[in-house]
């Protein structure tokens, strides 16, 4: 049964590259790296109860595992190439197979990518991907490299995922356009590759919001030896995330919601507009934030210039 499954995988997810010599169905993968490129290599686990609720579609866990990795490519400013996909499932259920390998090859075929190994085994339902990109050399983006006096911006808008998520937690599925387009935004969230491209040596530091923004943000900080100020009233939300919720939730869930998959970065303030103008062609946009200041931690202020407090960081594995 196992090996049925791998093929109705391999089947559904099929896509052509010259640089794969050998796909599914060996012991490795034999890869050709193009010359003159350097390879990015990621790697993430959602669970369900953890990192998507229980019940949700096959289709849009398939979609979400790929996405969650292409976003660490996109905050590499990578091109995506290759994956490998564990998949541990509690029974040989080839419906959920189906769905789940449809969901995947929709966004992989977005991008090129090729499923060229993985494995399967039975157990409470996980997904490792580890996804493989090229970036010229010296050219990928990192966490280390802000300034103080470069703007911080974000693409797209944030909080949505969180807002997703508590109306699933509500029972509320599909109750209006504004519930259904949070869900969504939680199920199948965009990774931001081709914003990650055009920043390729212009942003000073890049990060993909995963674990909420003051939590990813202060990785570039602790990386980069910065602090950051921040301006609430600034924080890009969604139409929907106001309309269901209230000015202090909703600023909440985009400081520390997660699973937005956004880019966060930094640029000289010299740079913002050229940069904004550019990643407005691509459709997610950029929204100034804040800068990067000297010293160390982030400070959010509210309107009139002072400090807020934020219930939670972001999302701790090991201390949720």
């Amino acid at each position: 049964m196992e090996f049925s499954l791998i093929d109705r995988i391999r089947n559904l997810t099929a896509q052509h590259r010259d640089d794969v010599r050998l796909g599914i169905g060996d012991d490795a993968a034999l890869l050709t790296v193009p010359t003159g490129q350097e390879l990015a290599v990621a790697i993430d686990t959602i669970v369900e109860g953890v990192h998507f609720p229980v019940g949700t579609d096959a289709a849009d866990i398939g979609w979400k595992a790929l996405a969650v990795n292409l976003s660490d490519l996109a905050a590499m400013g990578a091109t995506p190439a290759w994956a490998l996909l564990a998949l541990t499932l509690p029974s040989a259920d080839s419906a959920f197979v189906d769905g789940f390998a449809a969901g995947f090859a929709q966004l992989a075929q977005t991008y090129r990518l090729a499923l060229v190994g993985g494995d399967t085994t039975r157990g409470a339902l996980t997904i490792s991907v580890a996804v493989h990109g090229f970036v010229p050399p010296g050219k990928a983006l990192a966490r280390a490299g802000a300034q103080a006096g470069d703007a911080v911006l974000v693409t797209g808008t944030l909080g949505d995922a969180a807002g997703g998520l508590r109306c699933v937690q509500n029972y509320r599925h599909s109750d209006d356009a504004q519930t259904r387009y949070l869900i969504e935004r939680l199920n199948r969230p965009t990774p931001r590759v081709a914003a990650g491209l055009a920043l390729r040596g212009r942003a000073s530091a890049c990060i993909d919001v995963s674990d909420g923004l003051l939590a990813d943000l202060g990785h570039v900080c602790a990386a980069s030896r910065v602090g950051a100020e921040l301006d609430a009233a600034l924080l890009p939300r969604s139409s929907a995330l106001l309309d269901l919720f209230d000015e202090s939730t909703s600023r909440d869930f985009a400081l520390s919601g997660g699973d937005d998959y956004e880019l966060c970065f930094t640029v000289p303030a010299q740079q913002v507009a050229a940069v904004q103008a550019d990643l407005a062609k691509l459709g997610c946009g950029a929204t100034r934030i804040g800068r990067a200041v000297e010293g160390e931690g982030i400070t959010v202020r509210d309107r009139d210039g002072h400090p807020l407090a934020s219930r939670r960081p972001g999302w701790d594995h090991f201390n949720a």
